[in-house]
């Protein structure tokens, strides 16, 4: 008699229920930030599922723990948040908002959890209030000391490491998490370290891609091991009460293709909930995130991109047509190897940050060039991998009218976009 093996279905990270209902499976992909250099091109290349799933009993969407955060954001971690210069206007609206409205000063504290290269804490440290960077990888740690002065503690942040941070640097009278929240896996662990280095009228800001726009727009290709979770209003306030937390105002930001953007304060604060947050709740309930009818319908809508993407390019392609890409993000990655594009359909993209260029994407080893390449090669489209700078690359990149260049839109829908009398 054969011994039979029984596997188990992975559990949730908030509530440890059965994980069952699969959102999207997008195959066996590397890591999107591990950036290749040329000697490992001939080398096999460590891939892990990417499968998301939904959780029935709270509503979050997760990924399995495949790969674990000490890897992804090592001392190589590349991802520099300066490297976008409408991500950093957006970051300093955001410091004179909430220095006007918390009347902040000399004598406040700001803490941001994943500070990465001191883009945000700059504008803050630049209104002579006291601010401290929390930041694992080391790389992007030091660039925030030594390039902007902000003072940063490499660390992983969660309940134990908050309460040795209280009594080393002080509690915080704001605290930022943007697009981090999604990146941790003891995501229980990590809300509670909120709890232990908040004043008790303290607010702490988080931001993230919201669910909702993920599946309306089949944004699948921020779908990524370095995201363990995606999230919604309706998934986080089970995990903030958790954490003795509450969320108590919300914003519909335009960011990352769709953000939102909750203030958080103690269970016990004298903070009102505001309309907009009652509103947020009713759009997710009325969109059904409590039902599982917008997650059935997901999976279709990433197959259909891939087919129409993959013709468009193989028929440019078969016109003698030249294509570049712009950006080497992490969701470009997820939409390379999903959608199976190589150098076959792609010459190779360009990017800002000097720690990707002369390196090569993961799985599709498109090599990372200087944006200057567009210029001195003048391809006929670029695909733009970070949609959701659309505005800012179309018009950073506008001379490849000259050469009647076009520019490629992958999300919602692949198109070739249209030129304006101001661009695109």
């Amino acid at each position: 008699m054969t011994n039979a093996v029984t596997v188990s279905p992975p559990s949730c990270r908030h509530c440890a229920e059965p994980l069952t209902f699969v959102v999207a499976d997008l195959g066996q992909t590397p890591i999107a930030n591990d950036y290749l250099d040329v000697q490992d091109l001939s080398k096999p290349e460590p891939k892990y599922p990417l499968r998301a799933y939904m959780c029935r009993s709270c509503r979050l969407v997760q990924l399995e723990d495949f790969v674990q955060p000490g890897h992804i954001f090592a001392a190589h971690y590349a991802y520099q948040s300066s490297m976008s210069d409408s991500w950093l206007d957006h970051a300093r609206v955001y410091a004179n908002q909430m220095a006007s409205e918390m009347h902040l000063g000399p004598k406040s504290h700001i803490v941001e959890i994943a500070s990465n290269d001191g883009y945000l804490l700059q504008y803050f440290k630049a209104l002579g209030i006291p601010v401290t960077g929390i930041e694992p990888a080391s790389e992007v740690a030091r660039i925030a000391r030594e390039k902007r002065g902000v003072p940063t503690i490499e660390t992983f942040f969660g309940e134990a490491e908050a309460r040795k941070l209280q009594q080393s640097i002080g509690p915080a009278d704001l605290m930022a998490a943007n697009n981090v929240l999604a990146h941790v896996p003891k995501i229980n662990d990590f809300v509670a370290g909120f709890r232990e280095l908040l004043k008790p009228d303290g607010v702490a800001t988080f931001e993230f891609p919201h669910l909702l726009n993920l599946l309306e727009q089949c944004q699948f290709d921020t779908i990524y091991h370095e995201h363990y979770s995606y999230l919604s209003l309706k998934a986080l306030e089970p995990i903030f009460a958790l954490a003795q937390l509450r969320a108590f105002d919300a914003e519909e930001l335009k960011t990352h293709g769709g953000s939102l953007r909750l203030y958080v304060c103690h269970r016990e604060a004298k903070f009102t909930e505001t309309s907009q947050l009652q509103a947020l709740r009713a759009k997710e309930i009325n969109a059904g995130l409590d039902t599982d009818a917008p997650y059935a319908a997901f999976a279709a809508k990433t197959v259909r991109i891939k087919e129409e993407l993959g013709k468009l390019l193989h028929d440019l392609k078969n016109q003698e047509k030249t294509i570049a890409a712009y950006g080497a993000p992490a969701k470009g990655n997820t939409l390379l190897n999903y959608c199976e594009i190589g150098i076959d359909l792609i010459d190779f993209t360009v990017d800002r940050a000097p720690s990707k260029q002369g390196k090569y994407l993961p799985g599709s080893h498109i090599p990372i060039l200087h944006p200057d390449s567009i210029a001195e090669r003048k391809p006929d489209y670029i695909l733009i991998l970070p949609w959701n700078l659309k505005s800012e690359i179309t018009e950073q990149f506008s001379f490849i009218s000259e050469w009647s260049g076009r520019f490629i839109l992958p999300i919602p829908t692949p198109q070739i976009l249209e030129w304006s009398g101001n661009g695109n």
